[in-house]
């Protein structure tokens, strides 16, 4: 049996043929490109080195998701004009349960972790014990509540029977980024996975995707399709169109803005600020996860806003803004009540923002919502030249 894999659910790209027990060939890179630049010339240069036919090979493997929602979708196009062309079936493989696969032998509890932003991650957990066992199949949670179940693993007497260590290794490219939350929060033994065993590999994918060839886990290239875990940028902004639709008679809608509310949001800060930002900064708040802009309706009129952006697990308020004819009627306190549940969703545990040292109406809004004047920046502002006072919160 000839497997031909591909990964490029993460940062890395991954190509790799197995051939029953035998791994002919991996080209793995984890560097500065876009999968779209390297797949293919990875595929040709491998296929060229081992002399490989591709119409030789039984079938084509892929990371199926989660992961990167570009990288997943790159993947799934490959495979699919591949299977199409050669007529091939496509080994639909969980990317959490590939990632697991790197650790084969280890003697104790295995949890990949995949980066899925605002304090959640892909992840499963899994133990090599009379095969491979899936504790927790792949989901998105939040990393604490991973810390918690792994903390009460141990108590379960079903972890007996598989008679591992019960002792935990992490490997994937959420470990850098939570390491020293794991640390605080496990309460069992742990390590991490050193670096040829911590990132997506084709050559695993493969290996396991052999088992499923076996067992018949097969689809068609026109069935294939990614598994996200999540939804889509393009799923969530046709949701909150919705949710605008529904709630557009309502007065004092706080909703999340979508691209058709932008031009609104520019108008709106024109009429407020001496130095408003523009239409391509809005529409980055709109398609980044780590962003947000939240926008206060009335009559369905776009009359206030607010936005976010987390920068280290910090929330930033950037702007604040309620038209001059709808302030002092109570927008203000509503708009920053959800501000501090949208800055909680984002993953921040504490938020800032700067406000200009004459704003006074501004300061007491901010103090009523449990800010604190802990500095000044002189001369921040301009269009008036003026100081600026950074306020914290350091609660959410």
């Amino acid at each position: 049996m000839k497997i031909l894999a591909l990964d490029s659910s993460g940062l890395v790209a991954s190509v790799a043929i197995v051939e029953d027990s035998v791994m002919t060939a991996e080209y793995t890179v984890n560097y500065k490109k876009t999968h779209s630049q390297t797949l293919l010339p990875m595929l040709s240069e491998i296929c060229r080195m081992t002399e490989l036919g591709l119409e030789t090979v039984d079938a084509i493997a892929v990371a199926k998701g989660p992961g990167s929602f570009t990288g997943l979708r790159i993947g799934s196009a490959t495979v699919k004009g591949l299977g199409l062309a050669l007529d091939k079936p496509i080994i639909p493989v969980p990317t959490v349960d590939a990632l697991a696969y790197n650790a084969w032998g280890y003697n104790g509890v295995v949890c990949p972790m995949m980066d899925a932003r605002r304090m959640q991650v892909y992840t499963g957990i899994y133990a090599f014990s009379d095969g491979f066992q899936v504790l927790l199949p792949q989901c998105a949670i939040a990393v604490e509540e991973l810390a918690d179940r792994l903390n009460s693993l141990w108590k379960q007497p079903e972890l007996d029977r598989l008679r591992i260590k019960k002792q935990v290794i992490f490997l994937g490219d959420g470990v850098p980024v939570y390491r020293d939350l794991l640390k605080e929060k496990l309460q069992v033994p742990f390590e991490f996975a050193p670096a040829h065993m911590g990132r997506q590999r084709a050559g695993a994918l493969g290996v396991l995707a052999q088992s499923y060839y076996e067992q018949g886990i097969l689809e068609s290239a026109m069935e294939h399709k990614p598994e996200y875990l999540r939804l889509s940028q393009a799923e969530r902004e046709r949701l909150a169109a919705e949710k605008k639709k529904e709630a557009a008679a309502e007065k004092g809608t706080i909703r999340p803005m979508t691209l058709a509310d932008v031009d609104a949001v520019c108008e709106l800060e024109a009429a407020v600020f001496s130095m408003p930002w523009k239409k391509p900064d809005f529409l980055e708040m709109v398609e980044r996860d780590t962003m947000s802009y939240l926008v206060v309706e009335e009559d369905g009129k776009v009359i206030g806003g607010a936005g976010l952006r987390e920068i280290a697990g910090d929330i930033e308020l950037t702007n604040v803004a309620v038209a001059p004819e709808y302030r002092r009627k109570g927008y203000g306190r509503s708009l920053m009540e959800a501000v501090l549940l949208e800055g909680k969703r984002l993953g921040g545990t504490q938020m800032t923002l700067e406000v200009r040292k004459s704003n006074l109406s501004a300061i007491r809004l901010y103090e009523a919502a449990g800010f604190q004047t802990e500095g000044l920046r002189k001369d921040f502002y301009e269009k008036p030249t003026e100081d600026a006072l950074i306020m914290w919160r350091r609660s959410l």
